[in-house]
């Protein structure tokens, strides 16, 4: 789903005020973000809006510790060049406390060293990049997601579990995204990796179709598909194997690949039987229909964002980070420097958070910096992701 000019005018018009919160002490807490609201991944600027509608219903409740959040959210387009420069303008004229949940690997990789180098939070990092777990190196960052490549094992372990005669073709972003998605899936599936794995294509993402590796990947014989896909491709990928007629035994696509809004434009008939993973609750699965949390989140939904479609897991997504985030300015107490606030985000402990499955918390430490490392399939029915088997982990 594409987001609007008015979205994007929300997030500009957020630019007024000078007053900034930090080291000294001031009223406000600015936090910084870039989002694709324009561009191939523009789906994901959803998670922006379900996140500013968040800060503001924590603001009407007073706030943090008796501060306000400013949240400033800025439209990269995805595209690296871009989030260098809203960064620089976020941290520099807007003077943003931190950076929150900005997505992607290769965008958030073109700020990683600046922001270290200037010591600002980066905070919940919307990509599974092995990288931005490395509190050694680069202290600033943490990861918001699942590690890309403990997913990969995960969809491995399920395959040896269930088709171990598996004739797998892989289709993959080709950037760290894809490759960490491949690395783990490989990793998985350990030695029998090579015998198994029958075909492997790429694609770039400025490509306009991906119609060509589709072809040959189905030429291959497999019967089995992992497409390590993104965005557009998404529906691409789903849509374009419906048309030749492929109809493999297993084909999984990551959890960031998962929203309905990417499933839609390839057609859902075409979805059923897709495989994912994920560590939330599905809000729309009627199993959910009367947790706590679930109906706490339909509350907000139904208060901040009456006519939001709620079929759409962007949004659901955008709470879910959201409210970690409070979880860690909370914690900071009147200690709201940014050396305080990595110390709160590296001091996790079992956190509960209101949409995360049960079983599930978050959990940190100041030398493991993945706040979620446990997961569970779901296979997608026509209407809903349906969540099945056990938890599993990287292990």
């Amino acid at each position: 789903m594409r987001l609007s000019r008015p979205v994007l005018t929300i997030a500009f018009a957020l630019l007024g005020s000078a007053t900034a919160v930090g080291d000294d002490g001031k009223d406000e807490i600015r936090i910084g973000q870039t989002l694709p609201y324009s561009g191939p991944a523009s789906g994901f600027g959803i998670i922006g809006r379900a996140q500013e509608a968040y800060f503001e219903k924590i603001n009407a409740e007073g706030g943090i510790n008796g501060r306000k959040i400013k949240f400033i959210s800025l439209d990269d387009a995805y595209s690296p060049p871009k989030t260098v420069e809203q960064t620089r303008k976020l941290v520099e004229q807007e003077e943003v406390l931190l950076m929150f949940g900005s997505l992607g690997t290769a965008t958030n990789n073109a700020v990683h060293r600046y922001l270290n180098g200037k010591k600002v939070p980066q905070l919940f990092v919307l990509s599974g990049a092995t990288k931005w777990a490395d509190p050694k190196n680069f202290r600033w960052t943490m990861p918001g997601m699942a590690a890309y490549q403990s997913e990969g094992v995960v969809y491995a372990k399920h395959i040896l579990q269930t088709k171990p005669d598996a004739k797998i073709a892989i289709l993959a972003q080709n950037d760290d995204f894809g490759r960490d998605y491949v690395a783990g899936f490989k990793r998985g599936l350990g030695d029998k990796a090579a015998t198994m794995i029958v075909s492997e294509a790429s694609y770039e993402t400025s490509a306009p179709t991906i119609s060509s590796q589709l072809a040959t990947l189905k030429a291959s014989g497999a019967n089995v598909m992992f497409g390590v896909v993104l965005g557009k491709f998404t529906s691409q990928m789903i849509k374009g194997v419906a048309e030749i007629n492929w109809k493999p035994d297993l084909f999984f696509v990551p959890t960031s690949a998962s929203s309905i809004s990417f499933l839609e434009p390839a057609g859902l008939d075409n979805a059923v039987g897709l495989i994912s993973s994920s560590n939330v609750k599905d809000t729309l699965d009627v199993q959910w229909a009367n947790d706590p949390g679930v109906k706490e989140y339909f509350a907000f939904m139904k208060q901040y964002l009456p006519n939001a479609d709620l079929t759409n897991s962007n949004y659901a997504a955008g709470y879910h980070y959201a409210n970690l985030m409070v979880k860690v300015l909370v914690a900071c107490k009147d200690d709201l420097s940014r050396e305080s606030i990595m110390k709160q985000a590296a001091s996790l402990r079992e956190v509960p958070l209101p949409l995360l499955l049960p079983g599930i918390t978050v959990s940190t430490a100041a030398d493991d910096y993945l706040p979620f490392q446990q997961l569970r399939l779901r296979r997608f029915d026509g209407k809903s992701w349906v969540g099945f088997g056990e938890i599993l982990d990287d292990r």
